[in-house]
């Protein structure tokens, strides 16, 4: 069954047409790694998925329904949860309380001023769970503007999940991060994957990465899709080597 699909996705800033024609469908147990060159349109495509950017013809469907002319708000409500290239935080708030919103709004709740929230015990430990996944239980109340970009992205992360979405867009993940802080947040979406109801995409220029976590592999390239399949096909192909790799024709890519 489909979770995600883009039936002839395009969008065009002025003359430019940044996004050209896109169909591609994704579903449930499958995590897809997008790749291609700087410029190919990976990101805007992900923000036409999740309702960023509107459409300038074409369609996005989550769960067989068109959403393309929902806002991302409401297409979050649909289950669609996504990250940023930048983190997108609250930094002036604690961990703990930017966990929190995620899960009040999951839970559809409003500020009630004869309740205050520390009443809301349900919500306070699903925070407190989302924390212990990405190990920043011991920092809940830390200040985000505090963290370590490390340890921001894994907040981002816990935030994502305190949503508990069908469908999870990592557009970046490790940009930024520490050779030691990449393999946290990789087990972080490994752990994910693992449930086969969840739908990952994941937007990634580490070829390492791509090749560890990525069950298929589609290729933007000026805009269009120009190759979908599995990891060793789509890597072997000497169109993606040459184009989108930097490998010669006849060297390996490993």
């Amino acid at each position: 069954m489909t979770s995600l699909e883009t039936r002839g996705l395009t969008i065009r800033f002025g003359g430019h047409v940044a996004v050209d024609g896109v169909s591609c469908a994704f579903v449930p147990g499958q995590l897809t790694a997008i790749v291609g060159p700087n410029g190919a349109g990976k990101t805007t495509y992900f923000n036409l998925m999740s309702g960023q950017l509107r459409a300038s013809a074409g369609s996005v469907l989550i769960g067989g329904v068109d959403v393309t002319r929902l806002d991302a708000p409401r297409r979050a409500r649909l289950g669609l949860g996504r990250g940023f290239q930048l983190t997108n935080l609250f930094p002036a708030l604690s961990v703990f309380e930017n966990v929190r919103l995620a899960c009040q709004a999951r839970a559809g709740v409003h500020y009630e001023m004869t309740r205050p929230w520390l009443a809301r015990t349900d919500i306070s430990a699903a925070a407190q769970a989302a924390l212990a996944r990405v190990g920043l239980a011991g920092r809940a109340a830390a200040p985000v503007a505090a963290l370590s970009h490390g340890d921001q992205r894994k907040l981002e992360v816990a935030m994502m999940m305190a949503l508990e979405p069908d469908i999870l867009m990592f557009d970046e993940p490790t940009a930024g991060m520490s050779v030691d802080e990449v393999p946290v947040l990789l087990d972080l979406i490994a752990e994910l994957k693992r449930d086969r109801s969840k739908t990952i995409l994941l937007v990634e220029h580490k070829m390492d990465v791509v090749r560890s976590l990525a069950d298929r592999i589609i290729v933007l390239h000026n805009g269009q899709l120009v190759a979908d399949g599995r990891p060793a096909e789509v890597i072997a192909s000497p169109i993606v080597q040459e184009a989108y790799l930097g490998i010669a024709p006849g060297k390996s890519a490993a």
